[in-house]
């Protein structure tokens, strides 16, 4: 029985169907016995538009064919946690979900009690038809849905047996697959309205600089433009929310009635930009948290000098986070002791759909359409900033197209607002590429140094990292081998910078997950051991006597997915001409094992296959959660073989995808083979686990292939640097 008592029946903008009812706010029914089910979340292409639908579909007891998807508005008085990041979509909905669809069936069952004179224990409910055996009597959904919606909505509801599900765990095409395929589904770059001008923006074409005046008057002259001017998105006393990060938050704007117009005008402008002064943002903390004030210092900075930094920083005193045992005693009496280090740079996200916002403001209403991952958070940025009250503040979402994070930080969705604002008419504000990817919010870069020491019958007896970044560490203190090893110890560091960061997909996961396992399998081939055993000889030292208590993981489902895709891939077997590598991490509540099979052709690795062995619970639908392993993985891999943002004089240095190099389709593995672990389990994150166990997996693939371990991402570099050696001495 799970508590239920705070849906109730609002209208939704759902298609109009003749004589429908709202049962809640997820359902609607209609008297032809069609069944609208709206999808609460952003559809970021993790196909939740599809899977949460199925969860309600499933509890409602409905024929799949008979449901319509549509796209519920935000409204956070009905749903819960309207964001997709984190990868909690389903993980933190699925009660909720699931009791509207059992909500809903209950109103339907009662009403047909009603009206026949029957117990609701008599009567039986299947694939949208509701069924008193006894008198022979039934109903479609349809038939009961208008005595339904005026049924007292229960405080209770008894969900279904697991064992009972017929749509969940049952594989369903993502339900806009036709709508994209020709064109008709909506993305933000498709949103268009009369009378509407575009606008572009010009920001600091460095990082840590700021506008001291500018020069528009050729560009006033252009056929086709309206007005050149300055806003500031957030002022200097404006209190943000955790999403509202923006490194340059004074632009110029040019707004005009064309693209390409304003395109052209932007070129003219002729700016003069200066160092600013080290300064501090009132920000609060996620989820409501105190108010804290985030120092930008202030400075022109350059990669080659952070690497410098990070280095120099590994080496001083650092913060203890954990420490089980007497590391330093361990260390000091091992018979084997290795030390390696590993750095991997700034990432920017890059969605194929640059940053792109519509806004229509009116002195009454605050109308935006467009891609955020975030509407519930910019919602409040919005109204704040606009000196509006969150009721007159409608945010719409669109499909996005591509966001791994970047879409979470709504800054440019509050320019577009304050533009509308300002010119009283409605806005599209397009970022080109180039102004999308040298922005900031990037994935940060970061440095970490391992120690490991074993005795002399080769058991691991202590355990040392000390990690950090630019602006953040990227520690998890609690995370395997914590709980493995008797002697562990913890360290993390920071280093301030005025180059905005932001979650990348796996935050801090996708470096941690990626060094911790390439190390693991040094300390294996020193102890002269297989690396899926050495792992599970420490994992059943964490399910028999575990060290400490704060052990974030399971260690019998980390377990369980090394075993998987031991079986799967037949590991140990020997293939001709090609090298294997594993991995296996544990993120977002979510385990995910890898075996990758390469081979090298003329200095570039070929990827042949990936086993991917997945534990994040119930698995609600099967063919999108393939598609999510495969996506992830191929992602991971991408980003550690060729993916890099440099910095020179604080002017980001790759601009666009002739520079930035993302994987492209030759470069792709040419089969990814996807198991999940069968499992009860409430279900977990998927969007995010299989990125970083992809890059493990395929560095230590690359050590077998080429003796050459790979410590500094991305790894072509010195796979390119040493295949040129090799050229050049035969």
């Amino acid at each position: 029985m799970l508590q239920f008592s705070w849906f109730s029946s609002l209208a939704m903008e759902n298609p109009k169907l003749e004589g429908a009812f709202d049962l809640n706010g997820y359902i609607k029914i209609a008297t032809d016995g069609t069944v609208t089910i709206a999808s609460p979340n952003p559809e970021v292409g993790q196909n939740v538009k599809t899977s949460m639908p199925m969860i309600v579909a499933e509890e409602l007891d409905v024929n799949w064919e008979n449901v319509v998807v549509v796209q519920a508005p935000l409204n956070t008085s009905i749903f819960t946690r309207q964001i997709a990041g984190g990868s909690r979509s389903i993980n933190e909905s699925w009660d909720a979900l699931r009791m509207a669809g059992a909500t809903a069936r209950h109103m339907l069952v009662q009403a047909a009690a009603k009206a026949w004179n029957v117990p609701t224990s008599e009567i039986d409910v299947k694939a949208g038809v509701i069924t008193h055996s006894i008198s022979g009597k039934s109903a479609k959904f349809g038939e009961m849905a208008s005595a339904a919606s005026k049924i007292k909505v229960p405080e209770e509801v008894e969900v279904k047996n697991i064992k009972d599900f017929k749509i969940i765990r049952h594989s369903h095409k993502n339900v806009d697959g036709p709508a994209i395929t020709t064109g008709k589904a909506v993305f933000g770059l498709d949103v268009y309205s009369e009378n509407m001008v575009f606008a572009s923006i010009v920001h600091p074409p460095a990082f840590g600089m700021k506008l001291e005046s500018f020069d528009a008057s050729e560009a006033l002259s252009m056929k086709g433009i309206d007005d050149v001017f300055t806003i500031q998105t957030y002022p200097e006393d404006f209190e943000r929310n955790y999403f509202d990060i923006n490194a340059f938050p004074e632009l110029i704007v040019i707004t005009g009635d064309s693209t390409w117009r304003i395109l052209k005008a932007k070129k003219t402008i002729k700016a003069e930009w200066i160092p600013f002064d080290s300064h501090s943002v009132k920000v609060q903390g996620m989820g409501g948290g105190g108010v804290s004030n985030e120092k930008v210092p202030s400075g022109i900075e350059n990669t080659e000098d952070h690497y410098s930094a990070m280095i120099k920083k590994s080496k001083e005193n650092a913060k203890e986070v954990r420490k089980d045992g007497d590391p330093e005693k361990a260390f000091s009496e091992a018979a084997k002791v290795i030390e390696r280090s590993f750095t991997a740079p700034y990432l920017a996200h890059s969605p194929l759909e640059p940053l792109n916002f519509y806004a229509n403001v009116t002195a009454v209403k605050a109308e935006l359409i467009g891609p955020i991952q975030t509407p519930e958070f910019m919602e409040k940025s919005v109204a704040k900033r606009l000196g509006m009250s969150l009721e007159q503040v409608d945010i719409q979402m669109t499909r996005i197209g591509g966001g791994f994070g970047r879409k979470l930080f709504g800054h440019y969705l509050v320019e577009a607002a304050i533009i509308s604002q300002k010119i009283k008419k409605p806005v599209k504000l397009m970022y080109t590429r180039e102004d999308d990817m040298t922005f900031g919010a990037y994935r940060p870069t970061y440095q970490a140094s391992y120690r490991a020491a074993l005795d002399e019958n080769n058991n691991l007896i202590a355990f040392h990292v000390k990690t950090g970044g630019i602006p953040e560490s990227p520690l998890f203190a609690n995370r395997f081998p914590a709980g493995a090893v008797d002697n562990y110890l913890a360290e993390s560091w920071t280093i301030e910078s005025n180059i905005t960061t932001a979650a990348f997909r796996a935050p801090r996961s996708n470096f941690m997950g990626a060094v911790e396992q390439a190390f693991l399998d040094e300390v294996a081939e020193l102890a002269g051991k297989d690396p899926i055993d050495f792992r599970l000889e420490l994992f059943d030292r964490a399910i028999k006597n575990p060290v400490g208590k704060k052990n974030d993981y399971e260690a019998e489902r980390y377990a369980g997915v090394l075993k998987l895709v031991r079986e799967k891939s037949n590991w140990g077997t020997n293939k001709s001409g090609i090298s294997r590598g594993v991995a296996a991490y544990f993120c977002h509540d979510s385990y995910v094992a890898d075996v990758i099979d390469l081979r090298m052709l003329d200095g570039k690795p070929i990827i042949e296959k990936v086993y991917c062995a997945v534990d994040c619970g119930i698995v609600v639908n099967p063919i999108a959660a393939s598609n999510m392993v495969e996506g992830g993985s191929v992602d991971g891999i991408g980003h550690a073989l060729y993916s890099i943002l440099t910095i020179k004089d604080g002017v980001p240095q790759q601009r666009n995808y002739n520079d930035y190099h993302l994987i492209r389709n030759n470069d792709a593995p040419r089969e990814v083979e996807v198991h999940f672990v069968e499992s009860d389990v409430h279900p977990t994150g998927l969007g995010e686990p299989p990125f970083a166990p992809a890059i493990a997996a395929l560095a230590n693939a690359l050590y077998k292939e080429t003796g050459k371990r790979y410590y500094n991402q991305p790894y072509m570099v010195d796979i390119e640097a040493m295949y040129l050696q090799e050229k050049e001495s035969v």
